[in-house]
């Protein structure tokens, strides 16, 4: 009874130990290497298995045991030709191309010789590195970087230096022709100075240095800005330092997808192109993209317009210019052209002014400035609203309003149906939708016919659908009778028909069987030596019919039958 009540104490202290640990007022086991053991660590996994040896509280157990790890080779494969001396004399099992020792000749990767080193001996190649049986571990094999030479990319460094210090000796180059040519520039205005010459003649001397200029600040802004490659939709090219735009930033909403409606402006998509404006037909009118065709009218095309016009004219008089064959020369002629037609309304104007006067008429102040004030009469009362006049123009919002996305007339929100917002418009209950117009209206009246039919449908009794039920199987089973009436009929008629032909025929055919017994009683009558040649053969080689078959069984007398000697005598 001690025995029973001391291990009912011990398991108690162990068990307010435990308690204890957990709670973190007594310190944690700890194991063999001087490591706290987690208390709240379940017991299957704290304890040993039983054959395990542990004599003190340790987590070795669950551990990887050392004796089981595997060791994976950290090396990589010999690439490569190997070092030493080259064999001079063709070696028995070696390639018959080349001499080395490592491949025959189906795998020899050299040139075919004419004559190989089997029989010339010459140009023994060296051996190279077989693959050895490596053992890698699952990160070893699939190490993207294991056996690369880290010195191999000291050459791309190499190379990438010698081209900083290319461009800093010709920017130092540059700068020392600059530095020459300004020297040179302020000597020569010193001279002219002297000798009382005009600055005019300078201007032209001036040219040079203000081009080298300019190039020297390209030059730099293409440095400052080349630092901005990762910008999007921009590809950086670092031989030329140019920064090349691509097509559309993929941010930007696609062109095809301002307008989804088919018969919108169309969308060429082998050219990324849109010409036709795709919110022509919309109420947008600060449309931010209006077609390409926009583009077409801007920059120089008006300008090459106006060319290839002056270069019909031109046609029409009989001189020969074109745009595409010779634009040099149409360049020239039509700025001829122009300076002399600016030329020619100058002297008229001046003609005109001189002849009739009103020069000082024209020097006016812009109109800008003349329409700036206006007469319109605005009264205010003390509150500050209008009383007499027209009303000052509302500042807008910052915030935009009014905006309609999708082809849509109103705004989402203007319409409410079953406790959901939609658009006005088309009754559309989707938010950020396409706008269908009218033809969204009555789809949506046919969808609130047919929930209001399924509605209907599933109000109904149980009584009300088994009766329908019922209805429905009686009208099925009615169908299905008549059309077994109307077969009877036609089965029986047909029947009736076919049992007359059938009687008709075997009546005939009885008749038949009874007149060749009668033949056949006759012919074995006669002495054989006196009958007919071919008498006991049969009329014909036909197959019987079911009819004849049928006459001869009913007409055969059985040897048997005790009643056959009656037959005749009836």
């Amino acid at each position: 009874m001690s025995t029973q009540g001391s291990a009912r104490e011990d398991w108690k202290k162990r068990k307010e130990l435990e308690e204890a640990r957990k709670a973190g007022t007594a310190p944690a086991e700890t194991d063999e290497d001087g490591k706290d053991i987690n208390p709240h660590i379940p017991q299957y996994i704290s304890e040993a298995p039983w054959y395990v040896s542990l004599n003190r509280p340790s987590l070795r157990h669950q551990r990887q045991q050392p004796e089981k790890l595997q060791e994976f080779d950290a090396g990589w494969y010999k690439k490569g030709l190997k070092d030493g001396p080259v064999a001079t004399k063709f070696r028995a099992g070696a390639c018959a191309n080349c001499g080395s020792m490592t491949h025959k000749k189906k795998d020899c990767l050299e040139r075919p010789r004419k004559i190989g080193a089997q029989f010339s001996g010459d140009n023994i190649c060296p051996d190279e590195f077989l693959p050895e049986k490596m053992d890698h571990g699952f990160d070893g094999k699939r190490d993207r970087w294991n056996g690369y030479n880290p010195e191999e990319y000291q050459k791309v460094i190499d190379h990438h230096h010698q081209i900083e210090l290319a461009k800093r000796r010709l920017k130092a180059e540059k700068l020392q022709e600059e530095s020459k040519k300004a020297v040179e520039k302020d000597k020569k205005e010193r001279d002219d100075a002297e000798n009382g010459e005009d600055e005019s003649s300078s201007s032209d001397e001036d040219i040079p240095t203000t081009v080298d200029k300019e190039d020297s600040d390209e030059e730099d802004d293409d440095e400052k800005y080349a630092a901005r490659m990762d910008m999007p939709g921009t590809k950086f090219d670092s031989k030329h330092r140019t920064t090349i735009r691509n097509l559309r930033i993929r941010e930007d909403t696609a062109k095809y997808l301002y307008n989804l409606d088919p018969n919108s402006a169309h969308y060429d998509p082998k050219t990324r192109s849109m010409r036709d404006n795709p919110f022509k037909n919309s109420s947008r009118e600060d449309a931010f993209y209006r077609g390409e065709n926009v583009y077409r009218r801007t920059g120089e095309v008006s300008t090459m317009a106006h060319q290839q016009l002056f270069a019909w004219e031109a046609k029409d008089k009989g001189l020969d210019v074109h745009q595409q064959a010779d634009p040099t020369k149409m360049e020239l002629l039509y700025s001829d052209f122009r300076k002399k037609k600016e030329n020619f309304k100058k002297d008229v104007k001046e003609s005109i002014l001189d002849k009739y006067g009103g020069l000082e008429h024209l020097d006016a102040p812009p109109a800008e400035l003349l329409l700036a004030q206006t007469e319109n009469y605005v009264e205010y009362s003390r509150t500050g609203h209008v009383v007499k006049g027209q009303e000052k123009a509302v500042t807008k919002s910052k915030y935009e309003e009014d905006i309609c996305i999708n082809n849509h007339t109103s705004v989402y929100g203007s319409y409410w149906e079953g406790g959901q917002w939609g658009y006005a418009c088309c009754h559309s209950l989707i938010k950020m939708s396409y706008c269908t117009g009218e033809e969204g209206k009555i789809a949506a009246r046919s969808r609130h016919a047919q929930m209001k039919a399924v509605l209907a449908e599933k109000q109904r009794t149980l009584v009300e659908m088994h009766m329908a039920k019922r209805e429905k199987e009686e009208s099925e089973k009615k169908k299905k009778k008549k059309s077994k009436k109307n077969k009877r009929k036609h089965s029986e008629s047909d029947s009736e028909d076919e049992a007359a032909r059938s009687a008709a025929k075997l009546k005939k055919a009885i008749k038949d069987e009874e007149l060749r017994k009668l033949e056949v009683e006759r012919v074995m009558a006669i002495d054989e030596r006196k009958r007919p040649y071919n008498s006991m053969h049969a009329d014909s080689g036909k197959e019987p019919t079911e009819e004849e078959i049928e006459a001869y069984h009913r007409t055969k007398t059985h040897a048997d039958d005790p009643m056959a000697n009656f037959i005749n005598a009836v």
